[in-house]
């Protein structure tokens, strides 16, 4: 009976596993061209069952962590940044999940800051359940925006500096896409204006860049421990 229920459990595994290649991109379009849908897709999902959740599409979560994982896997094609320790890049890549809790906290930051901002704006308790929906939403959009600051992070270590252009066309991009994405959604929940909700964009954007470029650094001087 062990070993038919280890079967059982490796069968889901992989109808899991591969199951992504079909629904990944599937998800990832969708966020890409319906933010806003899709934001309202992740919270109707939250009042099904759990078993039936998300069932044509990837867990806002495990979407952002597939995204997170895919781009460190592309920014391996990438050339050396110059002036990087090789011992200091391979301290902090050797461990794949230690690198995946890394980007996962650092750029978790972004859905957490915009969901716990709507909350405030809503003058709700702020409480896990009351957090997780617009915790879920966010992590749709936030892989997106994440993929292509990652992508223009690949391009400024192009030795030589011939990916500076390159990078400050996708950081804009990826600025422009994720803002009004944000702004509208902030418009749509809170019945505020244009300015104000751009404004209100602003805010948490700019306290989640300084929180998460602060918790980089933090990580960054912590690479030779990464090893031990």
């Amino acid at each position: 009976m062990d070993f038919m229920r280890l079967l059982k459990s490796l069968e889901e595994l992989l109808y899991e596993l591969v199951s992504w290649l079909v629904f990944y991109p599937l998800t990832f379009w969708r966020a890409l061209t319906r933010p806003l849908s899709m934001m309202e897709y992740a919270d109707i999902e939250l009042s099904d069952r759990p078993e039936d959740q998300y069932d044509d599409t990837v867990s806002p979560p495990l979407f952002l962590l597939i995204t997170l994982l895919l781009s460190q896997a592309l920014s391996a094609a990438f050339p050396t940044p110059l002036g990087a320790s090789a011992a200091d890049i391979e301290a902090l890549t050797r461990s794949t999940s230690n690198l995946l809790i890394a980007r996962g906290v650092i750029f978790g930051i972004f859905p957490m800051a915009m969901a716990v901002t709507l909350i405030k704006l809503k003058r709700m308790a702020l409480t896990r359940s009351t957090l997780r929906p617009p915790f879920f939403s966010q992590c749709y959009v936030a892989a997106p925006f994440v993929m292509l600051i990652g992508l223009s992070v690949d391009f400024i270590a192009v030795p030589g500096r011939s990916g500076i252009m390159a990078a400050a066309l996708i950081f804009a991009a990826a600025l422009f896409w994720y803002g009004q994405a944000q702004i509208r959604w902030f418009m749509q929940d809170l019945g505020l204006g244009l300015l104000r909700a751009f404004g209100l964009f602003l805010l948490a954007f700019v306290l989640a860049m300084i929180l998460s470029l602060s918790i980089a650094f933090v990580l960054a001087t912590q690479l030779p421990r990464w090893n031990s």
